[in-house]
């Protein structure tokens, strides 16, 4: 990509990552509808990730930089076990962690080879929609509960909801909002065990390919590369803020935008290509 497509792209990338929109989805589509000069399997391409991936949890980390704390001090203060929300929270987002990693670590490879079209994409994206338009239909059914009365189990099904995400067209935020609201949490609960669950998982992507960017060589442009960085950090931080207050106002329906939005754009690029 050239500069002004890379930066483009750690736009798209900082904003679609927490919004339930799939970052992976809209990282094929967009540079495949404007013919952009983008070469996945260029070794330019890893390093790129990683920045935008490193800028994103470092945003996301700053955000909840306060609860990161607390829940590390009150963690400790329980001596590994849980005699406090702090805790109890942790052991629940340890829960979560655990099972989205490994299933990611297994079948990440397998299943972008057999989904990375753009075609495969729009019919994710179209199912992400409709996903979306269930859960908000299921969590208005179900009782409000808060983080602390989140059972081990549901942190588990949430956590192991993301593998879900590996599909380039499903939303990781929003697979795990869906998860959340359908084990009764409230749109703001949810919305922020969602975003604290992704902490851990996209630091671990971008930390685990660090090593990688040894073998890139010397004659990578590092001053675009954190710059991108930079940008979808930013990025990230701005949108992590919006959704936050967004579900905390906006209770009843708040989904729906989300979900009519990739409804209509997966079917409408279907329709598009076959036409």
């Amino acid at each position: 990509m050239n500069p002004v497509e890379a930066l483009l792209f750690a736009v798209i990338q900082g904003i679609s990552e927490l919004f339930p929109v799939s970052s992976l989805g809209h990282g094929i589509l967009i540079p495949d509808w404007l013919h952009w000069s983008l070469n996945r399997s260029n070794p330019d391409f890893l390093p790129f990730m990683v920045m935008l991936h490193l800028g994103t949890a470092l945003a996301l980390l700053l955000f909840f930089y306060r609860d990161w704390l607390q829940l590390i001090a009150g963690f400790i203060r329980a001596k590994g076990g849980s005699s406090n929300p702090e805790a109890r929270l942790m052991w629940r987002l340890l829960a979560g962690t655990i099972p989205a990693g490994l299933l990611g670590l297994l079948l990440e490879k397998q299943l972008r080879v057999l989904f990375g079209s753009a075609t495969a994409v729009l019919v994710f994206l179209s199912i992400n929609g409709l996903l979306l338009l269930w859960g908000e239909r299921l969590g208005q059914r179900r009782a409000h509960k808060s983080l602390d009365e989140l059972s081990i189990t549901g942190a588990i099904k949430i956590g192991s909801g993301q593998a879900l995400a590996l599909l380039p067209g499903i939303s990781r935020s929003g697979v795990t909002l869906i998860s959340g609201l359908a084990h009764g949490l409230d749109h703001a609960s949810a919305a922020r065990f969602s975003f604290l669950l992704a902490t851990p998982i996209i630091l671990a992507a971008g930390i685990l390919e660090i090593p990688k960017l040894a073998h890139a060589g010397h004659a990578q442009p590092w001053g675009l590369l954190l710059a991108c960085g930079a940008v979808a950090g930013l990025c990230a931080y701005a949108s992590t803020w919006f959704l936050m207050r967004y579900f905390k106002k906006t209770e009843i329906e708040s989904l729906r935008p989300f979900g009519w939005y990739c409804l209509l754009l997966g079917l409408g690029g279907l329709v598009y290509r076959l036409v």
